[in-house]
Protein backbone atom coordinates (compact mmCIF):
# COMPACT_ATOMS: atom_id res chain seq x y z
CA UNK A 1 0.00 0.00 0.00
CA UNK A 2 1.24 3.45 -0.40
CA UNK A 3 1.57 5.79 1.84
CA UNK A 4 -0.18 8.47 -0.28
CA UNK A 5 -3.11 7.95 -3.30
CA UNK A 6 -2.84 9.95 -6.21
CA UNK A 7 -6.95 10.98 -6.07
CA UNK A 8 -6.59 11.76 -2.23
CA UNK A 9 -4.25 15.14 -2.09
CA UNK A 10 -4.76 14.46 2.12
CA UNK A 11 -3.84 10.89 2.31
CA UNK A 12 -1.10 10.40 4.19
CA UNK A 13 0.03 7.88 6.46
CA UNK A 14 2.96 10.56 8.11
CA UNK A 15 0.80 13.45 8.24
CA UNK A 16 -0.51 14.32 11.28
CA UNK A 17 -2.16 17.50 10.40
CA UNK A 18 -5.86 17.85 10.87
CA UNK A 19 -7.82 17.44 7.50
CA UNK A 20 -10.98 20.35 6.96
CA UNK A 21 -12.60 19.38 3.65
CA UNK A 22 -16.26 20.11 2.73
CA UNK A 23 -18.66 17.56 2.13
CA UNK A 24 -18.16 18.24 -1.90
CA UNK A 25 -14.23 18.08 -1.87
CA UNK A 26 -14.83 14.69 -0.02
CA UNK A 27 -17.50 13.36 -2.05
CA UNK A 28 -15.05 13.92 -4.77
CA UNK A 29 -11.85 12.16 -3.56
CA UNK A 30 -13.82 9.25 -1.77
CA UNK A 31 -14.85 6.04 -3.24
CA UNK A 32 -18.74 5.85 -2.49
CA UNK A 33 -18.39 3.14 -0.19
CA UNK A 34 -15.91 4.86 2.07
CA UNK A 35 -17.54 8.17 1.54
CA UNK A 36 -21.18 6.04 3.41
CA UNK A 37 -19.46 5.36 5.88
CA UNK A 38 -16.81 8.09 6.66
CA UNK A 39 -18.88 10.99 6.02
CA UNK A 40 -22.89 9.77 6.24
CA UNK A 41 -22.13 7.79 9.39
CA UNK A 42 -22.72 4.63 7.44
CA UNK A 43 -22.42 0.71 8.55
CA UNK A 44 -21.38 -2.28 6.34
CA UNK A 45 -23.44 -5.00 6.85
CA UNK A 46 -21.84 -7.57 9.47
CA UNK A 47 -19.42 -10.65 8.21
CA UNK A 48 -18.98 -8.88 4.93
CA UNK A 49 -15.68 -6.96 5.43
CA UNK A 50 -12.28 -8.46 4.18
CA UNK A 51 -10.85 -7.56 7.79
CA UNK A 52 -13.27 -9.32 9.67
CA UNK A 53 -10.87 -12.49 9.93
CA UNK A 54 -7.57 -10.84 8.75
CA UNK A 55 -4.87 -12.16 10.67
CA UNK A 56 -1.91 -10.35 8.91
CA UNK A 57 0.80 -8.52 11.12
CA UNK A 58 0.79 -4.80 10.38
CA UNK A 59 -0.78 -1.57 10.86
CA UNK A 60 -4.61 -0.35 10.18
CA UNK A 61 -5.18 2.99 8.57
CA UNK A 62 -8.06 5.35 8.14
CA UNK A 63 -8.86 5.08 4.55
CA UNK A 64 -10.15 8.32 3.71
CA UNK A 65 -6.97 10.00 5.32
CA UNK A 66 -4.42 7.62 5.78
CA UNK A 67 -4.18 7.70 9.60
CA UNK A 68 -2.87 5.60 11.93
CA UNK A 69 -5.56 3.94 13.87
CA UNK A 70 -4.78 0.50 15.14
CA UNK A 71 -1.57 -2.61 15.42
CA UNK A 72 -2.71 -6.02 14.49
CA UNK A 73 -1.89 -7.11 17.67
CA UNK A 74 -4.60 -5.50 19.39
CA UNK A 75 -7.29 -6.99 16.85
CA UNK A 76 -9.33 -10.07 18.13
CA UNK A 77 -12.21 -12.30 17.36
CA UNK A 78 -15.48 -10.54 19.09
CA UNK A 79 -17.84 -12.49 16.97
CA UNK A 80 -19.34 -9.38 16.32
CA UNK A 81 -19.60 -9.62 12.45
CA UNK A 82 -17.02 -6.74 11.84
CA UNK A 83 -13.08 -6.22 12.82
CA UNK A 84 -12.63 -5.54 16.16
CA UNK A 85 -9.08 -4.22 18.32
CA UNK A 86 -9.20 -3.64 22.01
CA UNK A 87 -6.76 -0.26 21.99
CA UNK A 88 -6.20 2.35 18.95
CA UNK A 89 -2.62 3.20 18.34
CA UNK A 90 -2.86 6.00 19.74
CA UNK A 91 -4.69 8.74 22.60
CA UNK A 92 -4.74 10.78 19.60
CA UNK A 93 -5.57 8.44 16.59
CA UNK A 94 -9.15 8.32 17.84
CA UNK A 95 -11.91 10.64 18.60
CA UNK A 96 -15.49 9.78 20.70
CA UNK A 97 -18.51 11.16 20.61
CA UNK A 98 -21.97 10.21 22.13
CA UNK A 99 -24.17 8.51 19.85
CA UNK A 100 -28.34 8.29 20.33
CA UNK A 101 -28.90 7.11 17.18
CA UNK A 102 -31.69 4.25 16.69
CA UNK A 103 -32.22 4.35 19.60
CA UNK A 104 -29.44 3.12 21.31
CA UNK A 105 -26.76 5.03 23.93
CA UNK A 106 -22.89 4.54 22.44
CA UNK A 107 -19.94 6.14 21.88
CA UNK A 108 -19.02 6.30 18.32
CA UNK A 109 -15.75 6.22 16.94
CA UNK A 110 -13.91 9.12 14.58
CA UNK A 111 -10.68 9.39 12.75
CA UNK A 112 -8.81 11.78 15.21
CA UNK A 113 -7.28 13.25 12.00
CA UNK A 114 -10.29 13.77 9.50
CA UNK A 115 -13.58 13.10 11.46
CA UNK A 116 -14.17 10.13 9.30
CA UNK A 117 -16.70 8.03 11.36
CA UNK A 118 -15.18 4.18 12.08
CA UNK A 119 -17.53 2.49 13.88
CA UNK A 120 -18.68 2.09 18.00
CA UNK A 121 -16.32 1.13 20.53
CA UNK A 122 -18.15 -0.67 23.80
CA UNK A 123 -17.17 -2.25 27.60
CA UNK A 124 -17.16 -5.93 26.46
CA UNK A 125 -13.96 -6.33 24.93
CA UNK A 126 -10.94 -8.40 26.55
CA UNK A 127 -7.91 -7.50 28.98
CA UNK A 128 -5.58 -5.38 28.66
CA UNK A 129 -8.52 -2.32 28.18
CA UNK A 130 -11.97 -4.39 28.55
CA UNK A 131 -12.83 -2.43 25.16
CA UNK A 132 -14.10 -3.55 21.95
CA UNK A 133 -13.52 -1.01 18.91
CA UNK A 134 -16.03 -2.62 16.52
CA UNK A 135 -14.72 -0.81 13.24
CA UNK A 136 -16.62 -0.92 9.99
CA UNK A 137 -14.17 -2.53 7.75
CA UNK A 138 -14.76 -0.11 4.58
CA UNK A 139 -12.56 2.66 6.69
CA UNK A 140 -10.05 0.60 6.42
CA UNK A 141 -6.80 0.48 4.75
CA UNK A 142 -3.88 -2.27 5.63
CA UNK A 143 -0.41 -2.10 5.44
CA UNK A 144 1.71 -5.23 6.33
CA UNK A 145 4.40 -5.12 8.70
CA UNK A 146 7.43 -5.07 6.58
CA UNK A 147 9.90 -7.01 9.35
CA UNK A 148 7.44 -9.80 9.23
CA UNK A 149 6.91 -9.59 5.32
CA UNK A 150 10.86 -10.03 5.49
CA UNK A 151 11.14 -12.86 7.45
CA UNK A 152 8.53 -14.65 6.09
CA UNK A 153 10.32 -14.35 2.76
CA UNK A 154 13.22 -15.31 4.42
CA UNK A 155 11.94 -18.53 5.58
CA UNK A 156 13.24 -21.33 3.76
CA UNK A 157 11.06 -23.14 1.30
CA UNK A 158 10.45 -26.87 2.64
CA UNK A 159 9.89 -28.76 -1.26
CA UNK A 160 8.83 -32.22 -0.85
Amino acid sequence: MDTTKKDNPVYSNTDSSTVNLTEEEWKKILPADIYYIARQKGTERPWTSKFESFKEPGTYYCAACGNPLFKSDTKFESGCGWPSFYEPISKTSITYLPDSTHGMQRVETQCGRCKAHLGHVFEDGPPPTGLRYCINGVILDFKKAEEADKKYREKPQNNK
